[in-house]
């Protein structure tokens, strides 16, 4: 796919305008370049196999490019109502003084807004919690490359609902769940 197609998806431009700490956010965005599965709303596609690009004459914007030799790395047909907010962001584990990536969970106490927790100790928590046929499956869209605080960078987190996915064949759901968990087990 040229940048000319990526433009045509506006869902595949992100702008970076509200990013303070852009040199940073980029930084911490490049890390998860195909580890993350990214959804466009606006052509009910999943994109698994992809690059980020920052074009110079975009201005301000990073450009999601899918692979256009693998088209079998993409699922159409998915449904917006599929894909849902979760609440959790991801954070590099230098903005809190440890290494390694953090997963925020939203916390209810007093002090604190949020729980900072190993980012692959607290998807597996999660999804210890949850029942077998309703993983937590993160992907990115539009607007998930975020800060906290105006200073640090983070990826909110959105994720597919397989038992949403009623147009899609039990073979492309299955290849859906595997392909999202293995770029899952891909982040350091």
């Amino acid at each position: 796919m040229s940048v000319e197609l990526a433009i045509d998806n506006r869902d595949l431009i992100w702008e970076l305008d509200s990013i303070n700490q852009r040199q940073r956010a980029i930084d911490f965005v490049m890390g998860f370049e195909n580890k993350l599965c990214v959804f466009s709303e606006s052509v009910s596609q999943l994109y698994t196999n992809y690059n980020i690009f920052f074009p110079k004459e975009e201005g301000r914007h990073l450009v999601i490019l899918p692979n256009p030799y693998a088209n079998y790395d993409v699922f159409n047909g998915i449904p917006e109502n599929a894909v849902a907010p979760t609440g959790l962001n991801i954070i590099a584990g230098d903005m809190i003084g440890k290494e390694g990536l953090y997963l925020l969970i939203p916390f209810k106490g007093e002090k604190t807004r949020y729980r900072a927790v190993p980012l692959h100790v607290g998807l597996r928590v999660i999804n210890q919690r949850r029942p077998g046929n309703k993983p937590l499956l993160p992907v990115l869209k539009k607007g998930d490359l975020r800060e906290l605080e105006a200073k640090t960078p983070c990826l909110h987190l959105h994720c597919i609902h397989l038992d949403k996915l009623q147009n899609l064949s039990e073979l492309e759901v299955q290849g859906i769940q595997r392909v999202i968990i293995q770029r899952m087990d891909a982040i350091n």
